[in-house]
This record gives structure tokens, C-alpha cells and sequence, in this order.
């Protein structure tokens, strides 16, 4: 609150009325309301609660079929043990694999010491030609030993 004791230079003139409004009182109301406001507020998490089901999966029903894609070290490539004789031949059994209803799983090993223009043209050819699920299998041994 303020307050006008008086006026300076003389003692007989009349006070001065005072007309401005004083907003000290209307602040602090509104600094609680404000902080009376906060304190209410529920605070809003930003998270989905979901109820998921607790336990193992069943197995699948069918287990995958895995073909072994191998190739060595002079780049010749192997299906499943079998040399496969040419790219020709390599995009035949591709494209029979991708044409199956349930595509096999595609372990690729390449060997250490393979070209990686072969490695690439098979993964380019499998890729293009329809197959789904292929990785590469045994990538440790392309790890630097110290």
C-alpha cells in the first residue's frame, strides 16, 4: 500500500488527490492465483500405456527353410554345398527361391579372402530378384585380430 503524507513545500495547501491506481495489491493476488494454478494442474505425461501380453511366444509353426549361400576363397559360389556353375544358373535357383510362398531364409558366408565384386553381384541379384530374407552369416572373422 502507499500512501501520500504530504506536501513538500508547504503546510497549508490541501493534499493532493491521488489518482493513480495501486497495482501492488493486484499483482501479488495474481502471482497466488498463477502459482495456486500450477500447483492444481494434473502434470501431463508424454507416454502411451499400453497393456502387453507377459510371457514366451509360441514357436512358429513351420520352421524357416535356410539355404546356405557360400563363397570361398577363390569366389566360387556354393548353394547349399552345391557349386553352382555360373551367374545364369545362381539367378535360376534365386528365382525359384523368391517365387515360393514361404521364401527361405538366405545365409550368405562369404569367405575372408572372396572378392567383394561376387559377394555384391549376389546380394544385388538376390535383391533384385525378389528374395526377402537374406544376411550375412560369420562376420567375425573379418575382424582385425591384435
Amino acid at each position: 500500500m502507499s500512501m501520500n503524507v504530504g506536501v513538500p513545500g508547504g503546510l497549508g495547501r490541501e493534499p493532493e488527490v491521488m489518482i493513480d491506481i495501486n497495482t501492488t495489491p493486484l499483482i501479488d493476488v495474481m502471482l497466488v492465483l498463477l502459482v495456486m494454478l500450477i500447483i492444481t494442474i494434473p502434470i501431463q505425461l508424454h507416454a502411451v500405456n499400453l497393456n502387453l501380453p507377459t510371457g514366451n511366444p509360441p514357436p512358429p509353426l513351420v520352421l524357416p527353410q535356410v539355404v546356405n549361400l557360400d563363397i570361398d576363397d577363390q569366389s566360387k559360389i556354393y548353394w547349399n554345398g552345391e557349386v553352382v556353375a555360373d551367374k545364369a544358373a545362381l539367378e535360376d535357383r534365386i528365382k525359384l527361391a523368391a517365387a515360393e510362398a514361404d521364401q527361405p531364409e538366405i545365409h550368405l558366408r562369404p569367405n575372408k579372402l572372396a572378392k567383394y565384386a561376387v559377394v555384391a553381384e549376389v546380394m544385388a541379384s538376390a535383391q533384385r530378384l525378389g528374395l526377402t530374407k537374406i544376411g550375412i552369416v560369420g562376420s567375425e572373422q573379418f575382424i582385425n585380430e591384435p
